[in-house]
C-alpha cells in the first residue's frame, strides 16, 4: 500500500536530499510524495518521473501545510533535512512542524543516514 511522505529541504541541503531520493527511487516512486515547492522542483530535475504534489515553499507556509496533512493523519513519513547551520527566517514554523513529528509519532529522517536507516527498516517496501 502506497504510503504519503513529506519531503522538505532547506537550500543548502536540497542537493542531499535529491541526492538521496535518486540513490533510493525504486522505493520512492511507489508512494505519493508530497514536498514544499522549491525542494520538489530540486526532487522533479533529478527524478523527472517522479509524481510530486506540491504545497507552497516553506517560508511561504508550505511547512505548515505538511504539519497540517501530518496533525490530520494524512502523511505517513517525513524526509526532513534540515541546515543546523544556517539561520531560518521561518524558524518557528520549522519548530512547530518538528513538534507535530513528535506529537504524531511520525516516522521521520533529518539526514542521509537516517533516512537510508528509515528506508532499510523496511517502511518503504509498501
Amino acid at each position: 500500500m502506497p504510503l504519503t511522505i513529506g519531503m522538505i529541504a532547506h537550500d543548502r541541503k536540497k542537493p542531499e536530499l535529491a541526492q538521496w531520493a535518486s540513490d533510493h527511487a525504486e522505493l520512492i516512486m511507489r508512494h505519493r510524495i508530497v514536498a514544499t515547492a522549491t525542494t520538489g522542483s530540486v526532487l522533479k530535475e533529478s527524478m523527472p518521473d517522479l509524481e510530486i504534489r506540491l504545497v507552497r515553499s516553506g517560508p511561504l507556509g508550505g511547512d505548515q501545510q505538511i504539519g497540517a496533512m501530518i496533525a490530520q493523519g494524512e502523511l505517513d513519513a517525513l524526509f526532513f533535512f534540515p541546515d543546523p547551520l544556517q539561520a531560518q527566517p521561518h524558524d518557528v514554523d520549522v519548530k512547530a512542524l518538528l513538534r507535530l513529528v513528535l506529537v504524531y509519532d511520525i516516522p521521520a529522517a533529518f539526514s542521509p543516514r537516517t533516512a537510508t536507516a528509515l528506508a532499510q527498516s523496511g517502511l518503504l517496501k509498501g
